[in-house]
């Protein structure tokens, strides 16, 4: 148990049996009356987002989560295989959970699964990867000062947009956090 005092972004709290991980939180103190926090809550299972107001102090209960480093091994065409780096236990993912996540993961990727009861929750990657772009039109010569995209496929399988510059074969990094727009060219 805790307060809603205590919360913390990422916390994971046990509301009505569901598991919501919180996203963001405010605590209020209006002129008149009790102060108050206001929260964005994610439901770890179905990953709907809600917004719920509590009153200061008000007590939650909140989910053992169990937040390991693993390295992601490999798909074996049903689930991702995940290994503990520090035990060796390797354990099987559902496409469901790993979600978009898979778009921007390489084998030995490192990433931070998250799980309840030896459940697993969620998958949390880098905010950034970078990856070999394997296929792109060429750009247009002339073109690159207008700011326009191209679409690229990137070594995972994944389709993004990218400058008219870049060019097949060139490694680029990409934010994970939004289905991976481009950030920049990784100089070799």
């Amino acid at each position: 148990m805790a307060t809603t005092n205590d919360l913390k972004n990422g916390m994971v709290l046990n509301i009505d049996g569901q598991l919501w991980q919180v996203t963001e939180f405010q605590h209020v103190k209006p002129g008149k009356g009790p102060a108050f926090v206001r929260t964005k809550l994610r439901n770890v299972e179905s990953g709907k987002n809600v917004d719920k107001t509590f009153n200061a102090g008000t007590k939650v209960e909140t989910a053992t989560v169990d937040r390991r480093t693993m390295q992601y091994l490999y798909n074996d065409g049903s689930n991702f295989v995940f290994m503990d780096v520090q035990t060796y236990d390797q354990i099987e993912v559902a496409p469901e959970i790993v979600g978009d996540a898979a778009n921007f993961m390489l084998e030995n990727t490192e990433a931070i699964v998250a799980t309840n009861d030896g459940r697993v929750l969620f998958i949390e990657i880098p905010a950034s990867a970078e990856l070999v772009v394997t296929y792109t039109e060429p750009g247009v010569v002339g073109d690159s000062a207008t700011g326009r995209t191209k679409p690229a496929t990137l070594e995972t399988g994944a389709e993004i947009q990218v400058p008219l510059f870049i060019e097949q074969g060139e490694k680029i990094k990409v934010d994970t956090r939004d289905g991976g727009s481009y950030l920049s060219r990784v100089k070799s």
